[in-house]
């Protein structure tokens, strides 16, 4: 995912976006925005394990077999 974040002439009261691939998302300071993308790298990195006993039942396939 491409992340950047930038000023903007968009919208006086939120002078600031973060740029994420195609998706917008506007900032009323540049402090903001880049506290918005340090949580969402952190997320991003964050390790996303499997459940220990799998995925439950009904995540499968909505067909019954």
């Amino acid at each position: 995912m491409k992340i950047v974040v930038s000023a903007s002439n968009r919208n006086p009261n939120c002078p600031w976006q973060v740029q994420m691939d195609q998706h917008l998302v506007s900032f009323r300071s540049e402090a903001e925005a880049r506290a918005f993308v340090a949580l969402l790298e952190a997320r991003l990195r964050a390790p996303h394990p499997l459940m220990p006993s799998g995925w439950p039942e009904h995540a499968g396939s909505a067909l019954q077999h």
